[in-house]
């Protein structure tokens, strides 16, 4: 990418139209669906389901066994991303990478729900890893193959609209069935993801992208690296790789820190406690998502946008620490939720226009996809360290930090403003 922001909004006047983005007029909402599945799966099973199987399987020993379980499972996401992204740009098509992930993770879903030992469980969740994250890679690389520059920052205000809806449906369809029917939640989380791939396949023509010269297999292995020797993709992955840590860190938690930590009303649980927060949290994620997009593209700016974005959300840290009660955690959900859905929206614009190879896109994201999954790897581990030693209010101030630190990494992004 060679066009910055700034030339692109120097060109841009008031009579010129923006360019037409390919797939029509379907495209843009089946984003929004297609990321919207995508959250229910990560959501409604990694904050809801899955922590309340563990717990029947494991009441003593739930933290740490979550913490182990996320943390290998990570692995395969971290693994799987760029390899589907790499094969699917080797393919010159997304649609059936789009279509397999999401059958596919039907079945691994399925499965989950039957296991009975924490073993199998882990089994069971990394090959639901595994095929969520073929969703993924094909899904992100749509808008840079599809979408002009001009108009990534409405693209990714659509994808990132997708978040809050999946993330409320996933953890309210999710609470429906627990304690007693974990098995039939999963099952019923599997069977949408199934649909909606199917959908997008169907809706959302796609033709083959333009032949690349053939590299390799062991070559384009090998480039993975080297994309990271790109300055300002670099410091766009190590940014979003300390949010995503920060992030996760806490958010992995949540069922067993609103069962352990929060004081909630009388007769309320931690799943009631989840279904109520999910659609506060979806209300301001999906406001501050459509804004800061919409907003990043009019002022032609990114780096201002995801900077303060992760300011706030390291403020926002503090809150459950001061006040453990319902009313901290509504305010700690609303601020956490604005400053996401900011950074998410302006994030993924500026990260399609520093991507080293407009030929390779899927691979290029597919790499910095290590970012959302890498820490997904290491912060499970560290979070259950820091409860077993400090708990829950040394978690949060950890997680501030590191997400202090990913405002930082964006100083340094040149060709963007």
């Amino acid at each position: 990418m060679t066009t910055t922001d700034t030339a692109v909004g120097a060109r841009r006047t008031a009579a010129q139209q923006p360019p037409p983005i390919a797939g029509g007029r379907r495209l843009l909402p089946m984003l929004t669906l297609g990321n919207a599945a995508m959250y229910l799966v990560y959501l409604g099973i990694g904050q809801v389901l899955l922590p309340a199987q563990i717990e029947l399987l494991d009441p003593e020993g739930k933290v740490g066994s979550l913490g182990l379980v996320s943390g290998i499972a990570a692995v395969f996401a971290t693994l799987f991303n760029p390899l589907a992204g790499l094969l699917s740009d080797r393919s010159r098509r997304r649609n059936p990478w789009i279509l397999g992930g999401g059958l596919a993770a039907f079945g691994a879903l399925a499965l989950l729900g039957q296991v009975r030992t924490i073993l199998l469980v882990t089994i069971a969740w990394c090959l639901v890893q595994a095929a969520m994250n073929v969703y993924q890679s094909a899904l992100t690389a749509i808008v840079p193959d599809r979408v002009p520059a001009e108009r990534r920052g409405l693209a990714s205000a659509m994808v990132g609209i997708g978040t809050p809806i999946g993330s409320v449906v996933g953890v309210t369809l999710a609470t429906r069935y627990v304690p007693d029917s974990v098995g039939t939640g999963y099952l019923v989380t599997g069977a949408v993801i199934a649909l909606i791939a199917v959908l997008f396949t169907v809706l959302v023509r796609e033709a083959k992208l333009p032949p690349v010269e053939a590299v390799p297999l062991r070559r384009q292995l090998l480039t993975f690296a080297a994309t990271l020797r790109v300055a300002d993709f670099r410091w766009a992955f190590i940014g979003r790789f300390l949010m995503m840590l920060g992030f996760f860190a806490v958010s992995l938690f949540q069922f067993y820190i609103l069962q352990d930590h929060i004081d909630l009303p009388d007769g309320m649980d931690a799943a009631g406690a989840q279904a109520v927060l999910a659609p506060v949290d979806a209300v301001a994620t999906l406001a501050a998502t459509a804004l800061g997009g919409w907003l990043s593209d009019r002022l032609g700016r990114r780096k201002p946008f995801v900077a303060v974005s992760c300011v706030l959300a390291a403020v926002t840290m503090a809150v459950p620490v001061v006040m453990p009660d319902w009313t901290g955690i509504l305010l700690f959900t609303v601020l956490a939720g604005i400053s996401f859905g900011c950074f998410m929206a302006v994030d993924t614009a500026l990260v399609t226009l520093v991507l080293p190879s407009a030929d390779d896109a899927a691979r290029d994201l597919g790499v910095l996809n290590i970012a959302n999954a890498g820490p997904q790897i290491i912060a499970p581990f560290v979070a259950s360290l820091v409860v077993g030693a400090a708990g829950y209010d040394a978690l949060y101030l950890a997680g501030a930090l590191i997400i202090l630190a990913g405002a930082l990494a964006v100083a340094p992004i040149r060709t963007v403003r």
